[in-house]
């Protein structure tokens, strides 16, 4: 499936947040807190459309899905019981790329979808190669025996040691592995993501 391989700075600057979570992205919004273009500057009113158009594309870039798989994931959260909104992100949070990238394993969501996608990672013993797999409470996740010693991976470990560590992931570092010990809940995604805004969206 095509990926956004465009400027990822663009994006986070029309959408007014940094979706790619990188320091290119903060800076850019730090420098220039507009949207890109010529008339990036003029003050636009926006529509109620256009806040909820702009929220869902700030999720899809975030964890990297396309149109179509972000409509799917959002018919099927509107099936489960509970909230839907929420239901979405806990969707989203239990995909396996995402599941690597909170555990510190990747700097990037794309970073460990392309580690997922060239086998890198054993669920359950299994090789997989699907980063949008769910994962599920009892899982265990490791990296595979030839892939101990990527340096992309180690480099990933030693630099993101001070990011906040998932509370239903159990991470052991040094023998590089992870246990899903439940299921995400809603205060596990960014608490900066509006999901009703998504609903009202789709709900037209």
């Amino acid at each position: 499936m095509a990926r956004y391989t465009g400027p990822r700075v663009r994006v986070s600057r029309r959408i007014g947040f940094n979706v790619f979570e990188n320091k290119k992205g903060d800076k850019a919004l730090q420098d220039r807190p507009y949207p890109p273009g010529e008339n990036g500057r003029k003050r636009m009113r926006e529509t109620d459309y256009g806040t909820q158009l702009k929220e869902k594309q700030k999720v899809r870039y975030m964890y990297g899905v396309m149109e179509k798989q972000f409509r799917n994931y959002y018919k099927l959260a509107s099936r489960m019981p509970g909230i839907t909104g929420e239901n979405l992100l806990i969707l989203l949070e239990s995909r396996l790329d995402n599941v690597i990238y909170r555990s510190g394993f990747a700097s990037s969501r794309p970073q460990a979808r392309q580690l997922v996608s060239h086998r890198h990672f054993k669920v359950n013993g299994k090789l997989v190669d699907i980063p949008s797999i769910q994962v599920k409470e009892g899982d265990k996740i490791e990296i595979k025996d030839k892939s101990q010693d990527l340096i992309i991976i180690q480099h990933s470990i030693d630099t993101g040691q001070d990011r906040e560590q998932a509370s239903w992931l159990n991470v052991n570092k040094n023998k590089k592995n992870i246990e899903v010990l439940s299921a995400p809940s809603r205060i596990d995604a960014s608490q900066q993501i509006e999901e009703q805004l998504i609903v009202e969206l789709y709900s037209k």
